[in-house]
């Protein structure tokens, strides 16, 4: 009875249309499942962790991150035990990450600048930051000490701004100078820092070439004495560090040019004088030697010692015919 005097019907509910029902136009095809896959024992911790602590006074979110903290401890724990100290780092931070993104501090934005050579992905890449990344466990000041290592990155700027932003400022190195050594070549900036394999890039054809072992520590002293001599430096192909203790010039014209250990600029001024009034360097020599500071010494090419010992064995005969 339902409380008028009439019989209350049955509480059964409707069927509900089966597949076969319908007009075969619009059926479904079933879509073949996989067997899930059986949940881990972490999974399970977890998760059970999580209900009983979700039912106290808690909350469901404060049972989510104390359960995270609960399973990363033990299990950081038994990494560190079976020796997997970096293993455990790791699982560590992806921990707090995944901690700090239930807390609502995912790291939705990141403004980046002062990249050339850089790509956006590689500083990334660098700095740790994924799609998954925490701010709270973000650490600016180790990010910025990964980031400059990086070749291309002489300084770099981190700073945070919660609940989910970070701002990566760098600078870049400038390409100085092209080395040559062990038959690689590498663009170096002006601190030696190798920071990229040389291509046919058109921002590198015209920078000046240093060869041999430890002359990329050396690049700046010989750039900078060049550059005081623009007659000289226009002819200069290369400069080779000898035994890490003077350089010899190659120029375009394939005369060698040694200089000193020590008075390099002095040398360079003095050569560029003879060069002016004598016009040294378009002669048929091969080397110049300006090692020893009272005299300059020139060797002859194999052609023009040739000519100049004909010459004098001419003027020798001619001088002994006059005498007789």
């Amino acid at each position: 009875m339902d409380g008028r005097g009439r019989i209350a019907g049955p509480l059964r509910a409707e069927r509900p249309p089966r597949p076969e029902d319908r007009p075969e136009q619009t059926r479904r095809r079933p879509v073949p499942m996989r067997e899930p896959a059986p949940a881990s024992r972490t999974a399970l911790l977890f998760r059970r962790l999580t209900v009983r602590l979700g039912a106290s006074r808690l909350g469901r979110r404060g049972a989510s991150l104390l359960a995270v903290a609960v399973i990363g401890g033990f299990s950081a724990y038994g990494m560190v035990l079976g020796g997997h100290v970096e293993e455990a780092r790791e699982f560590v931070v992806d921990l707090g990450d995944v901690a700090g993104t239930m807390a609502g501090f995912r790291v939705k934005q990141v403004n980046l600048s002062g990249q050339n050579h850089v790509t956006p992905q590689e500083i990334l890449a660098a700095a740790g930051i994924k799609s998954t990344t925490s701010l709270l466990f973000v650490d600016a000041d180790a990010t910025r000490a990964r980031l400059e290592e990086m070749p291309w990155i002489a300084s770099a700027t981190v700073r945070k701004f919660y609940p989910d932003r970070i701002d990566v400022s760098v600078v870049e190195r400038e390409a100085y100078a092209l080395w040559q050594y062990n038959g690689q070549i590498q663009v170096i900036a002006r601190d030696g820092m190798p920071i990229a394999p040389y291509s046919d890039d058109p921002r590198y054809v015209s920078l000046p070439i240093v060869v041999g072992e430890g002359a990329e520590k050396r690049v700046g002293e010989i750039v900078e004495a060049l550059a005081r001599v623009p007659p000289i430096r226009d002819q200069v192909r290369a400069a080779i560090l000898v035994a890490d203790r003077r350089w010899t010039l190659k120029l375009r014209n394939g005369i060698d040019v040694r200089l000193p250990e020590t008075g390099v600029a002095d040398a360079l001024v003095e050569l560029a004088d003879l060069d002016r009034d004598k016009k040294l360097l378009t002669r048929d020599i091969t080397i110049v030697d300006l090692r020893l500071p009272d005299r300059v010494t020139v060797r002859l090419s194999d052609s023009a010692y040739e000519a100049r010992m004909q010459l004098l064995k001419a003027k020798a005969k001619a001088k002994k015919g006059g005498a007789a």
